[in-house]
């Protein structure tokens, strides 16, 4: 039944999506809600949040507050958290209820840069859409809003996009990316959306960006439009698949551009197929053919709880749903569906 979802846990919103880029970069973080959406993001959606504290609060608003667009009294709290934190620049983020009755994100914007005298940014996330298309509104703001576009190259400095959280296939990954990519030769990693701000406005020196999940891929043609820096879809780190491939046909179910290097690591160990499937943003640039965009749990059912496929590899959430699956099933956790990464028990 369309809709109806009776197996699988609902996935990180967007929300969400949009708090996990901007959670290091030194900002006031503002979810425009009444209390619950930013509560889900820091107890669920936030792996990092009983580890590294942000500056991500809930507007608090009352329900007319809201309905009446009382826009006032978010911009006055605003102004009373930034007397007592040193931020860099302010963000407000969207939710269903100011989605539902229209706010006007720029006027938001406009009123609360005349009063704090930061950059602020509104960003028209809803709810409705799924961590990626938050990850993608936040990048292309972060860029827009603070690249400088003149900056020179520095020789040998690779950029990456797409280091979020919910994305990565494990917890310590970006450690291991940087790392890898040091090895491969470049000197310099800058990793958008962690650490600070400042390696955003420094994006245009970079010679090559490299692009981990499906949600950067945007951000990175406005880079290559404007700083005329070249891109590249690409997992640099991955985990060894403890299981035997060899001739056996495979589904793999997570993000694209992990799912695709995962694919050919498969491949490369002797797999016959591999297939991917995804919830998410398909680019039909990085598409196989017989690559599977899932809309709903029952699409997910018909193509992965029977014995087309010998191994399945995704998060161990999905298993609920698989009655009738009798191959192996390898465990890869993704935080945006069930809120694990690799290093939890």
């Amino acid at each position: 039944m369309k809709g109806l979802w009776k197996y699988i846990s609902p996935f990180a919103p967007d929300q969400a999506g949009v708090s996990s880029v901007l959670y290091e970069l030194g900002g006031i973080v503002v979810i425009c809600d009444a209390g619950g959406c930013a509560g889900n993001i820091c107890g669920f959606d936030e792996p990092r949040w009983f580890g590294r504290r942000s500056a991500v609060f809930s507007a608090g608003l009352r329900d007319m507050d809201a309905v009446l667009g009382r826009d006032d009294r978010l911009v006055d709290k605003l102004c009373e958290a930034a007397k007592t934190i040193d931020a860099s620049f302010a963000a407000i983020i969207g939710t269903p209820v100011p989605a539902v009755i229209g706010t006007d994100y720029r006027a938001l914007k406009r009123l609360a840069e005349k009063r704090l005298h930061l950059p602020v940014m509104a960003i028209d996330s809803s709810g409705m859409d799924f961590y990626d298309t938050g990850i993608e509104k936040a990048y292309a703001e972060l860029f827009r809003t603070f690249t400088v576009t003149d900056r020179p190259r520095r020789r040998r400095t690779v950029g990456v996009i797409g280091a979020s959280p919910l994305d990565l296939l494990r917890a310590d990954d970006v450690t291991a990316i940087t790392a890898a990519l040091k090895k491969a030769g470049w000197q310099d990693v800058l990793i958008y959306g962690r650490g600070s701000l400042d390696v955003i406005e420094e994006a245009a020196t970079a010679e090559k960006n490299i692009v981990l999940s499906p949600a950067g891929l945007k951000s990175a043609a406005y880079l290559e439009r404007y700083c005329n820096t070249p891109y590249e879809a690409a997992y640099p780190v991955l985990p060894h698949l403890d299981c035997a491939v060899k001739g056996r046909t495979i589904l793999v179910v997570h993000q694209q551009v992990a799912a695709n290097a995962l694919r050919q690591q498969l491949l490369d160990r002797g797999a016959a197929a591999v297939t991917v499937a995804t919830w998410f943003t398909l680019a039909p640039q990085l598409a196989a053919a017989g690559d599977v965009a899932l809309r709903e749990e029952d699409d997910f059912i018909a193509l992965a709880d029977c014995d087309r496929f010998d191994v399945i590899v995704g998060d161990s959430f999905f298993k609920r749903g698989l009655k009738h699956f009798h191959g192996t099933f390898v465990d890869v956790p993704h935080v945006a569906i069930s809120g694990r990464t690799a290093t939890d028990d």
